[in-house]
């Protein structure tokens, strides 16, 4: 349990960096693109690139490569967190898992609802005030110290990952292209051996990230989002390590007697002493769960290269307001969304699920508490963002809305925040 809890406030801290570093990121786009330089940035990030593999060639701009390439490693992130929850933390029984589950679904279905019933006509952007941004939430209650109940972060964070699998189903199931279904085969195909390696036991990661890519190309011909792919890899990627952590123990406790039995006083090591070093090295690989070890590399890259660039490349966007006011309803609906329908979302959900005995509310989370967390998933922003881009082409359209969702993250932050310090000044009286 204390490993989990260290593992988890690790998670924390790294996703409260991201968010630091995702504004920072973000800020310096929105200053590029009203300045001098707005030109050179667009033209940077239409800028063609296409890899050919045999006679199979991917020609996409490099927003597109950093939006279905670089988005699928951070998806194959998300899809390992979602599994290591489901088998072994907060959601992996029933009882735990019930009440983030339910906020999450409240926290999806009402802003969805709020945005059809302003876009009747074109309900397509449904899925962008659904997301909500987990690093740019925790970045805020990092900001917060210890005026943050960590039963809060706990619960947001749960309730993000069922979020993320809520934003992975709409991502698959919705905004595809034309469906190509001659690569399902391919695509069915490389998934099966994914799968058959892990039957098998194999716990090297390097086969498994291989035939990854293949699935990434395949899907993408299947007019499927090709980030889809990242979370099918993680689902396949085994969470059993190849020795338990007793048989681990005792093999580094007979390598390093070796090594000390072996200690001499020249400066360089024995033969003995790096046998025994490669005894210790091949048991730290084989004794490490293959999913939290590829969720713990891609963490950093995601956290600190993935999304900072994608915030980069596609939060840049020109400040004026005309385009705003001419899609008007969809920027309304954007912004009722994430600013009123994520926070009435998750608390009437719970809040009617606890009192009908569906669930039970978390003893160390008062209901004040559950608003402010509502709040707080209000911000979308990255999500969002990355959704809007898949639900539109029109490119006034896109700048309207990323506006929208800039202006309802900083409201849904701002309210969250002054819950979050109003409710602990009335728990400390």
């Amino acid at each position: 349990m204390v490993k989990y809890i260290e593992t988890f406030q690790e998670y924390i801290s790294k996703e409260s960096l991201s968010g630091i570093i995702l504004f920072i990121a973000t800020f310096l786009a929105v200053v590029v693109a009203n300045s001098s330089l707005a030109e050179a940035y667009t033209a940077l990030w239409h800028m063609p690139l296409g890899v050919t593999f045999g006679g199979s060639t991917i020609s996409m701009d490099l927003t597109h490569w950093i939006d279905d390439g670089l988005m699928a490693l951070f998806f194959l992130m998300v899809g390992l967190e979602i599994k290591r929850e489901l088998i072994c933390g907060e959601l992996s029984s029933v009882q735990k898992a019930s009440f983030p589950v339910v906020a999450a679904l409240g926290g999806m279905i009402v802003p969805a609802l709020i945005y059809v019933a302003f876009n009747r006509d074109a309900p397509l952007g449904f899925g962008i005030p659904m997301a909500t941004d987990i690093a740019f939430a925790l970045g805020i209650l990092m900001l917060l110290g210890k005026k943050v109940n960590p039963a809060i972060k706990l619960f947001l964070v749960a309730l993000a990952v069922v979020d993320d699998l809520g934003a992975v189903l709409v991502v698959a199931t919705v905004y595809t292209s034309e469906i190509h279904t001659i690569y399902f085969i391919h695509a069915f195909v490389i998934y099966a051996l994914i799968w058959l390696l892990n039957i098998k036991g194999v716990t090297k990661l390097w086969p498994y990230l291989i035939l990854g890519l293949f699935l990434w190309i395949f899907i993408h011909k299947i007019g499927i989002h090709a980030t889809v792919a990242g979370v099918l890899l993680a689902f396949a990627v085994p969470i059993k390590s190849k020795i338990d952590e007793k048989r681990f123990v005792l093999n580094a406790a007979l390598a390093l007697d070796t090594f000390k039995s072996h200690s001499t006083t020249d400066d360089i090591l024995s033969h003995h002493q790096i046998d025994a070093l490669e005894n210790i090295a091949h048991g730290y690989d084989s004794v490490q769960n293959p999913l939290v070890k590829l969720e713990h590399n891609l963490h950093n890259i995601s956290a600190f290269l993935i999304m900072p660039l994608f915030a980069f490349s596609n939060a840049g966007v020109a400040i004026e307001f005309s385009s705003f006011f001419e899609h008007i309803t969809i920027v309304l609906g954007v912004v009722f969304g994430l600013i009123i329908g994520k926070p009435i979302g998750i608390f009437t959900f719970t809040f009617f699920a606890t009192k009908f005995g569906i669930v039970k509310k978390p003893d160390d989370i008062a209901w004040s508490d559950v608003i402010a967390v509502g709040f707080l998933g209000g911000i979308g922003f990255t999500m969002s963002i990355f959704i809007t881009h898949l639900a539109f082409l029109d490119q006034s359209l896109i700048d309207a809305v990323k506006l929208g969702v800039f202006m309802a993250s900083f409201i849904a932050a701002l309210i969250g925040v002054a819950l979050i310090v109003m409710n602990n000044k009335r728990a400390s009286v």
